[in-house]
């Protein structure tokens, strides 16, 4: 019995049958790590994604009201905040670069009038504010020693960032009332919710210092809650869990 296993492990097949062994276990290995990684993404960050709150709501912009005493362009607006913080349990000393939110994807009814609006800049006592040189594809937020939106800054050991995400020009309206309260313009033009809603997705990187760069996609549903019977809504998401960061480069 040994000689013929002596035998066998001599043979040329045998090695063969071993080295085909070892290289599947091992791409089987490669693959489940590949694979777990695509689902967890990274396991230590730097930086984390912790909250995002959107604060959806309403505005008239006014035209020329003819014989009317009022007519607006309604828009339909959603202000996204997104938080980033240090994470305290990662050991090493990192620093912000930038951040980016591009590659937007908006699937809706309205999706040819959603448009996105990068902060305003100009006007003091503005976050927000409806131009073609603030209407943006991609936004960068460099990293400085404090926040500051309006000049899309973020520090760079954490802060906050945003953007607009908007239904432009939604519909006219005309009015002869006395005053006008913007927060009940979807309701008194007659607007649904339905109709108002869209889907949003969009990449958010963080690239630190040291080049290395992580990437994950975030996907909103928009406006949240009943923006029209309200007029102004607002809602926190904090279970970050589904959106996964993946390194871009080491």
């Amino acid at each position: 019995m040994r000689e013929k296993i002596v035998n066998i492990v001599n043979k040329r097949y045998f090695h063969v049958c071993i080295t085909i062994l070892i290289i599947v276990v091992i791409l089987f290995v490669v693959g489940m790590l590949i694979l777990r990684y695509n689902v967890e993404g990274e396991a230590n960050m730097p930086f984390n994604l912790t909250k995002i709150a959107v604060i959806s709501s309403s505005e008239g912009i006014d035209k020329d009201p003819g014989e009317n005493k009022w007519a607006f362009d309604i828009y339909q607006n959603n202000d996204i905040y997104i938080y980033i913080d240090k994470n305290e349990n990662y050991k090493d000393t990192e620093a912000i670069k930038n951040l980016v939110i591009d590659n937007f994807i908006i699937e809706g009814q309205n999706k040819n009038d959603v448009n996105i609006y990068k902060p305003e800049f100009e006007e003091e006592n503005v976050i927000f504010k409806y131009s073609e040189t603030n209407k943006v594809d991609r936004l960068e937020y460099i990293g400085e020693l404090v926040n500051d939106i309006k000049t899309m800054q973020v520090s760079n050991q954490g802060g906050i960032i945003a953007f607009r995400c908007s239904n432009d020009n939604l519909v006219e309206y005309t009015s002869n009332e006395d005053s006008i309260n913007h927060n009940e313009l979807l309701k008194k033009a007659n607007i649904t919710n339905e109709s108002l809603q869209f889907n949003l997705k969009f990449d958010l990187s963080i690239i630190l210092e040291n080049r290395k760069e992580f990437k994950t996609t975030i996907e909103l549903k928009l406006p949240v809650d009943d923006v029209v019977n309200n007029g102004v809504t607002s809602k926190e998401f904090t279970d970050m869990s589904n959106f996964v960061f993946k390194r871009i480069k080491n």
